[in-house]
């Protein structure tokens, strides 16, 4: 076991799990979380080790999301957002704007969160207009989480006349170029803070971009991220065993365990190709759904009290069926609810 994964475990059992309820409840994260979590160096942990990073491998990655979001799924969620942010600073070929913010990323001084979704419908939201010295960006981003948490946003938006996509950072809060900030009510993850934004010639500077490539290579690149995305659905599935331990259902909590190693190694197995990505991403959150299901109906009447885990495990459950999805997760997922259905 890494050091890595030991932190990560010991903040999951001492601070997430301990709070998570009362996250749920309230709606509010601690900023104590974020505090502890950049203390132990899980800010950076996709940084380079120059600039603070741990040194670790992709798989540890995937072991530590999945041990904290075992834990408490909404300050999981909100933390990985900032991952995006770190990454692109460690990859973008503007020396200047990676020397000046990604250290403060990686130590957790500077928090960020994503708003890419806008590019990734067809046609795009979140469209980019050439100017004299940067981008001006327009359009519509629904799900945009961590807002009032999170310092940056790493944006993309999509430039017609290029065909490319513009990404870049721009700061986290209420503005000239922002005409509307919509929060959202959410069924799970309430305390992540997500809004909808709306941007009116929200202008990106050219010191501030990270990359800027074409839309099918830049739509290719998110593909990892169905596989970085699915340790939520693992963690409640972790999580949702522990319950039917508790709840004196120890065969069918192993039979669960089973089921995500099997999973989780056919998943891995497969990350060198891409297009089977979306069908083992769409198998894990179904797999989350049926464990955290099972977990409700082995606590019996006590699971539909809001107090209980088992309700709020249903429920985030039901949030990684959907949040960071793409259309080929959605149609995968369907097709194996229509499945089941005609089985039964």
């Amino acid at each position: 076991m890494t050091e890595m994964l030991q932190k990560a475990l010991k903040i999951a059992d001492e601070v997430l799990l301990p709070a998570a309820s009362e996250v749920d409840r309230t709606g509010r994260i601690p900023d104590s979380h974020f505090q502890r979590l950049a203390e132990d160096g899980f800010f950076g942990l996709v940084a380079p080790v120059e600039f603070g990073g741990p040194g670790g491998d992709f798989a540890g990655f995937l072991q530590v999301i999945e041990t904290l979001a075992s834990a408490c799924l909404t300050t999981t969620f909100t933390w990985l957002q900032h991952h995006g942010v770190v990454m692109s600073l460690a990859t973008t070929q503007n020396v200047q704007l990676r020397d000046k913010y990604l250290r403060r990323a990686a130590n957790g001084q500077l928090r960020g969160g994503g708003a890419f979704s806008g590019v990734i419908p067809d046609p795009p939201r979140v469209t980019a207009t050439r100017t004299t010295d940067g981008w001006s960006l327009s359009g519509d981003v629904t799900f945009v989480s961590g807002w009032g948490i999170v310092d940056v946003l790493h944006v993309s938006a999509y430039d017609a006349a290029s065909g490319d996509v513009v990404s870049g950072l721009i700061e986290a809060r209420a503005g000239k170029g922002i005409s509307k900030v919509q929060p959202l009510d959410l069924v799970a993850a309430q305390a992540s803070n997500t809004v909808r934004l709306v941007f009116d010639e929200l202008f990106l500077a050219d010191e501030m971009v990270t990359t800027r490539a074409n839309r099918e290579e830049y739509i290719g690149g998110l593909a990892i991220g169905l596989r970085v995305d699915s340790c939520l659905a693992f963690g409640l599935i972790q999580r949702a065993a522990a319950g039917l331990d508790s709840a004196g259902q120890q065969e069918m909590a192993e039979a669960f365990r089973a089921a995500a190693g099997d999973l989780r190694n056919r998943f891995d197995a497969a990350l060198q190709d891409m297009s089977s990505l979306p069908r083992f991403r769409a198998e894990t959150s179904a797999l989350a759904v049926q464990a955290c299901n099972a977990f409700v109906v082995a606590a019996g009447g006590r699971a539909l009290l809001q107090s209980h885990d088992a309700q709020r495990l249903a429920r985030e459950s039901l949030f990684t069926l959907v949040v960071a999805s793409r259309p080929a997760v959605k149609s995968a997922l369907l097709e194996k609810l229509a499945a089941a259905g005609a089985a039964g």
